[in-house]
């Protein structure tokens, strides 16, 4: 009976080796790579530290194209190349000053110029300040707003666990409420930071004028999170209170600008075109190593492990370093209207664009037969922590393709810590985690490597 028990138990311990696919072999491989061999730490180092903020149309953004091309040239890939794309070029000018004054009383808050503002007069703005929760209250105030600043105070929700749907919730009073405060005359906007911690950081962003006539423009800045508190404090103390900021943004003509590329070509089906990528533009704050230096390094490391390994797409593997995701998506749009004058065939598109925190899973856009072919390749990640496959946006750069049959997908890292760093000045790289980072890479190689092996679902014909 011991022998017959014995016998089992080696045959089992022998079926389970052998039944190990070469699929799981290859992802265990990948993640070795990526924790022993990595460079993308080092790349990242580089960018953030020896070249530095990198908005578009700057010198440093020009410089971190440049470095790119060289590190992706030094892989061995197929292809490298630029694609030339124009893109705008606001510079913020002299730090801005803000001031709460309280009668006799002026204290000092922090503030920046949201991206795209003009600037206030040389002298500052001085006015009453009125703060609303959101956009959905100016109409209610009316004529009240006229000569004032309105102060949009709505703060991320910290009940949502994807902090995510907490700045989706808050982000357009940023984006729109300089336009839309304009339309009631107000003479200036002061925006709370998007952060849930509350830190004397102010948070910079995109605003767009939309379609307002520019004699109608006026300046918007992002205010920290402590500063909102202590001014919406002050306002319910003292409403008739006033407030003065000063800032000298600019925006100057486009400026001629790369997206970097480099491809392993398909062995079997060249003409399908799989993308990994992030965006190479970062505000001007900081280093911008979580949004997106993280992104792009993690995408040049995929296609430098599959190089490293020797491995043979089936299908083109391309990575794509888009320039001006921040302030304009100019890189994203000229990359899918140069696939299209192509005739290039996408099927997937996989975007690095959340931080380089610990990888929890991917965000998905695609029909429900691709979304289900993901999900069930659940089993491939969990040895290695990563569990969260779930429909949701997949990426700004990549939401520009348009292919008949493509499916997206976004790297989803933990996301508790990223908006204290998001578009502020502690967005360093000592922000980012070599490890955390290391683990990114190589979840979005395991995936990249499953499409190529097992395809997409392809539309039924009707």
């Amino acid at each position: 009976m011991k022998k017959t028990i014995l016998l089992t138990v080696l045959v089992l311990n022998g079926l389970t080796s052998f039944a190990q696919s070469n699929d799981e072999k290859n992802i265990k491989l990948f993640y070795k790579k990526a924790l022993t061999e990595s460079k993308c730490y080092s790349w990242l180092e580089y960018l953030s530290n020896d070249i530095g903020a990198r908005l578009s149309g700057s010198a440093t953004a020009e410089e971190a194209v440049q470095y790119t091309k060289r590190q992706l040239e030094s892989l061995g890939l197929d292809k490298v190349y630029l694609q030339e794309v124009m893109v705008p070029h606001w510079v913020r000018g002299e730090k801005e000053t803000a001031f709460i004054l309280n009668g006799k009383e002026k204290t000092a808050v922090p503030i920046c110029a949201l991206g795209g503002s003009v600037a206030t007069a040389k002298t500052g703005l001085t006015a009453e300040i009125i703060e609303v929760q959101g956009i959905s209250d100016l109409a209610a105030l009316g004529d009240k707003i006229k000569g004032k600043i309105v102060f949009f105070n709505r703060p991320m929700n910290p009940e949502n666990i994807e902090t995510f749907v907490s700045y989706g919730a808050c982000v357009d009073q940023r984006f729109a409420g300089a336009k839309e405060a304009a339309k009631f005359g107000a003479v200036g906007t002061i925006v709370r930071s998007m952060n849930l911690r509350l830190d004397d950081f102010p948070h910079a962003g995109a605003q767009s004028y939309g379609d307002l006539p520019k004699e109608q423009y006026i300046p918007t800045a992002a205010i920290s999170t402590n500063g909102a508190e202590l001014l919406s404090k002050s306002l319910k103390v003292n409403p008739a209170l006033k407030f003065y900021f000063k800032q000298s943004c600019q925006t100057l003509p486009d400026v001629l600008s790369y997206n970097v590329i480099g491809e392993l070509t398909g062995t079997v089906n060249p003409g399908n075109i799989m993308v990994v990528g992030g965006h190479l533009d970062s505000w001007d704050l900081a280093d911008g190593s979580q949004d997106d230096g993280a992104g792009v390094v993690q995408s040049m490391e995929v296609v430098r492990i599959l190089k490293n390994l020797n491995y043979k797409p089936k299908n083109t593997i391309r990575v794509v370093l888009f320039m001006n995701e921040e302030n304009g998506g100019k890189g994203g749009a000229k990359y899918e209207e140069e696939s299209k004058k192509n005739n290039e065939n996408h099927i997937f598109a996989l975007e690095s664009d959340s931080g380089g925190f610990t990888p929890r899973g991917f965000s998905i856009e695609a029909d429900d037969a691709n979304v289900k072919k993901i999900q069930g390749f659940k089993d491939f990640f969990e040895p290695y922590l990563v569990h969260s496959f779930t429909i949701g946006h997949a990426g700004s750069d990549i939401s520009h393709l348009t292919s008949k049959a493509i499916v997206k997908a976004g790297l989803k890292p933990d996301s508790q810590r990223y908006f204290d760093y998001h578009h502020a000045a502690n967005d360093k790289f000592d922000a980012v985690n070599k490890r955390e980072l290391e683990l990114g890479a190589a979840t979005m190689t395991s995936l990249i490597y499953l499409i190529d092996q097992n395809g997409i679902e392809l539309p039924k014909a009707n």
